[in-house]
């Protein structure tokens, strides 16, 4: 007894040092749990000489956790509110109300290592006098499954160690070694002190057979000592035939220990494993040197690992993956389906599929597939369905995400009904399920989303489908269709004819023809086609009466389509030529305008202008009615300027802007051939008031590259038309010149875009900006006009990182109360849109949302143009006046209405152009005489 006494106590002492070794492994250290309690206590002690305050932080404190409580309530789903709940909580001390709240989260998401970390050991302290450490466990098993994590691992063995005591206890401690080295073994930088700790366990548990020195053992005694000592042989080669980082020095550790030398069996296959790593060392080393959270790099050792094909290293390199991009559910998309056409193993699929949808519950994708595998490794109906209505309750993000899981839901109902008998339960609950499905799509999702995601009605055409097919109710499925219909897809000749081809397939030809017959009523889109249906369904059934109607309803259907497009083409025209005719009036309007003032500069004021004006050689030219002054257009797109006559000098007036303006020799406007579009950049939405233009976007744009030339834009009296341009000596400073677009100067946002000949390409706009969904920005209306880019920040930085953020500014750089934040992936939008939308900022509701802008119109005259039906009014050459008053005589009003569709000073008559001709002094002079 006094022996085993000591051996029991020789036994302990070792468990210790084990502990110790693993302690040394494990990332933090006791010491460092020691320091935090004592600096606990140091707060404690320095709360007692402070108890109003301490009161007063403590009803703080409860306040702000029921609120977050209450948060919880309503939306379960916000990963931040559970953080903070358990970071009050614990400083609380609350320990029960803890635990609850580290159960709510562990239900709804997988915890991260820090999380679980702190759980464990809570929990460890709070049982280290119960002699029941079952319930501890059972937590260590939930921890593991969430994530690869070796800290997690060496707790779990470091805790069983603790427990060898009791009967197997040895027994558990290696099973939970042996799961680890599974679980994180093959880990290229961590799985070697997994390896480690559990040798150095077998280590100590072959000091415990070993004999003293003379003693000499039995035979029962030897073959314990030889079992071990193969134990700690197989646990060497084990890990020598795997490939991590230095695993040289294990090498020459198995070589010290082993008196026998090192087999050529071992000697083989670590050669086969430093290979190996060394062909994954660079992947290794790319991950050391990034910036977390490293999702390019793990993608390209993905796909190594993939083409090596090893079915284990591809499992780990996954894991690895997702420790650090939970988040991203393509990534678990990717590994899931790999599970499922490769490996098919259920637990290993099922359980992977379980925190994909948990880590990404807004991707519709991951629970469709999880639906899927459920039914493929053969679960029962209550864990689909029970899965299924969790599923709608995550929230997706776009209403086709639940047309798609209510198809995958209803398609697995489908494949349960036996349609040889006539009713079944089975069946019976396929109907309920579509029903169902149309109330869900009407009610939850139009409310939510504005739309029921299924315009098509594609679940109502699948069950008219089935009804039609399997159970043969073809009234049923008419039914369904008549329902269809209108839902406003009467128009659409697609959904006829699908509706023809179901009666065709399980139909009658009476009910064919009406179909047909109504089809070429209602049809909006491809009458013609559906015309030649009827006719060619008619050649094969119909008799010659059945013919005869046809043909007499496509025509009649056909002509008054016609009719409607000749109309409609003709109107297009009209507003086309309008709006050609409209410009070309504005444009002569501006340009007579502008001619008699600089014919008359230098005059004396009142003096009679004269007919003749000097071109640009110096001969005379004569102005008839309607006929322009000559004039010099600039090269630049949208730019027109006039030359003085020979011997003009304007007068300076003291303005020595306008001085350098009108005397500077125009040396572009000479020398054409120096410019060039490709290397430029056009410049806009400058202040009117800019001093030193020139310089100042030099300043600007110096940056960018070496400038050839800077071209401001004048007006006659040499005030800064706010747009000019930068010529650059090479094309590559463009690109860097475009960046600086939207850059505030002097208040207002400077547009910068590429120099382009409008009249060579009338057509070319330039929109910089996405206009299609962009999962992983959001879009926030209803902001104070005095929110600023760090404002925003700072209310959008705790959901995620930001990449950009964008505010909408008028022309004159004032805030519309839009923005646009763009974060790092989607996942982080959509927490994002969840936490903010109905905030309030400074007394103002803003509303969040992903964005997806509308689509942009293309102003132009054509069949595509979406307000082409609508009246327009008419203005005259001028446009819309402010007053909208008009201040021509009531005379010519009398005219223009006797004349017709006339426009300010335009005749009714046009060409055969379309274009109007303008009207002269003189005939606005004999008319007025005439009245």
């Amino acid at each position: 007894m006094a022996a085993s006494s000591d051996e029991e106590e020789t036994h302990l002492q070792d468990m210790e040092e084990v502990d110790a070794g693993i302690e040394k492994r494990k990332m933090g250290s006791d010491g460092e749990e020691e320091a935090e309690e004592e600096g606990m206590g140091e707060e404690h002690s320095e709360e007692e000489e402070d108890e109003g305050n301490s009161s007063e932080d403590e009803k703080e404190n409860e306040a702000e956790i029921q609120r977050l409580e209450e948060q919880l309530s309503i939306n379960a789903f916000d990963y931040n509110c559970h953080v903070d709940l358990i970071k009050l909580l614990k400083q609380e001390g609350e320990l029960l109300r803890l635990r609850k709240a580290r159960q709510k989260m562990s239900e709804l998401f997988p915890l991260t290592e820090e999380i679980w970390l702190d759980w464990l050991k809570d929990e460890i302290r709070l049982t280290e006098e119960e002699p029941n450490r079952e319930k501890v466990y059972e937590l260590f098993e939930t921890a593991v499954i969430d994530y690869i994590c070796p800290e997690i691992w060496l707790e779990y063995a470091q805790y069983s160690i603790g427990g060898m005591g009791s009967p197997g206890g040895i027994d558990k401690v290696r099973s939970i070694f042996e799961r680890a080295v599974t679980a994180v073994g093959l880990h290229m930088t961590k799985g070697h002190v997994v390896w480690e700790a559990f040798r150095e366990f077998e280590n100590v548990m072959l000091s415990t057979v070993q004999p003293p020195h003379g003693q000499i053992l039995n035979q029962e005694e030897q073959e314990q000592l030889k079992a071990q000592i193969e134990r700690l042989h197989t646990l060497f080669r084990r890990q020598l035939a795997i490939p991590f980082m230095d695993m040289e020095a294990t090498y020459a550790e198995y070589e010290e220990w082993s008196e026998d030398g090192v087999a050529d069996t071992v000697i083989h296959q670590y050669k086969k494993a430093l290979q190996q790593t060394a062909k994954c060392k660079s992947f290794e080393e790319a991950l050391l040197v990034a910036e977390p959270p490293k999702l390019a790099e793990y993608q390209s050792y993905i796909d190594f690992e993939l083409k090596e094909g090893d079915p284990a290293r591809v499992q780990i390199i996954f894991e690895r993956t997702l420790a650090e991009n939970c988040l991203v559910p393509d990534v678990w998309a990717k590994y899931t389906t790999y599970l499922n056409r490769q490996l098919k193993i259920k637990g290993m699929v099922l359980s992977s599929h379980e925190r994909a949808v948990r880590n990404c519950p807004w991707t519709m994708g991951l629970w469709k597939s999880y639906l899927q595998a459920l039914e493929r490794h053969g679960a029962d109906h209550q864990t689909v369905s029970d899965l299924f209505e969790t599923a709608l309750k995550a929230g997706f993000i776009q209403a086709t995400d639940y047309v798609e899981i209510w198809q995958a839901y209803l398609d697995y109902l489908r494949r349960r009904v036996d349609f040889s008998k006539e009713s079944s339960k089975e069946l019976e609950e396929l109907r309920g399920a579509f029903s169902r499905s149309l109330d869900y799509m009407k009610q939850d999702v139009e409310e939510r989303f504005g739309e029921s995601g299924d315009p098509s009605c594609i679940i109502m055409q699948i069950w008219a489908r089935i009804e039609a097919l399997h159970c043969k109710n073809i009234q049923k499925a008419r039914e369904l269709w008549d329902s269809i219909m209108t839902k406003g897809n009467a128009k659409f000749a697609n959904m006829w004819l699908e509706y023809y081809n179901l009666e065709r397939s399980y139909g009658d030809p009476l009910h064919c023809r009406k179909a047909l017959h109504r089809a070429v009523q209602c049809t909006a889109d491809y009458p013609e086609h559906v015309s030649e249906v009827l006719l060619t369904f008619e050649r094969v059934e119909g008799s010659l009466e059945d013919w005869d109607v046809a043909v007499q309803k496509t025509e009649t259907r056909l002509n008054r389509i016609n009719v409607q497009r000749a109309k409609a083409a003709e109107k297009e025209a009209n507003l086309a030529g309008q709006d050609v005719g409209r410009a070309d009036q504005r444009r002569n309007t501006k340009m007579d305008k502008k001619g008699p003032k600089n014919a008359q500069k230098g005059t004396r004021a009142g003096e009679k202008r004269k007919a003749e004006q000097y071109d640009n050689t110096g001969t005379k030219r004569h102005r008839g009615n309607g006929n322009q002054l000559p004039e010099h257009m600039e090269t630049e797109a949208g730019l027109s300027g006039r030359n003085a006559p020979p011997g003009y000098k304007p007068a300076l007036h003291g303005n020595k802007r306008a001085a350098a303006a009108v005397n500077k020799p125009d040396d572009d406007d000479d020398k054409p051939e120096l410019r060039n579009d490709s290397s430029s950049v056009f410049i806009s939405n400058l202040a009117y008031t800019l001093e030193e233009p020139e310089a100042k976007l030099r300043t600007q744009f110096e940056s960018c590259g070496p400038i050839t030339q800077i071209r401001p834009v004048f007006a006659t009296k040499g005030n800064f038309k706010g747009y000019g341009y930068v010529q650059f000596e090479s094309t590559v400073s463009v690109a860097e010149a475009l960046k600086l677009d939207r850059r505030e100067v002097e208040g207002r946002p400077m547009f910068v875009s590429p120099c382009v000949d409008k009249n060579k390409n009338p057509d070319f706009k330039m929109f910089k900006y996405n206009t299609a969904m962009e999962k992983q920005k959001i879009f926030i209306s209803g902001l104070p006009f005095s929110c600023s880019k760090e404002q925003l920040e700072e209310i959008c930085k705790s959901h995620g990182t930001i990449k950009d953020i964008r505010l909408v500014t008028y022309r004159s750089g004032k805030p519309k109360g839009l923005a646009y934040v763009e974060f790092e992936d989607e996942a982080q939008a959509s927490q994002a849109v969840l936490k903010l939308d109905g905030m309030c900022v400074e007394d103002n509701t803003i509303s969040v949302a992903i964005s997806n802008p509308p689509s942009r119109n293309v102003d132009k005259p054509g069949p595509s143009r979406l307000m082409a039906d609508m009246p327009r009014q008419v203005f005259g050459s001028r446009g819309r006046a402010r007053t909208q008053l008009s201040l021509l005589p009531r005379s010519l009003h009398r005219q223009n209405a006797a004349v017709g569709k006339a426009e300010n000073g335009t005749a009714a008559t046009s060409s055969a152009a379309g274009e109007t001709k303008p009207l002269s002094n003189s005939d606005f002079a004999r008319m007025l005489l005439s009245k």
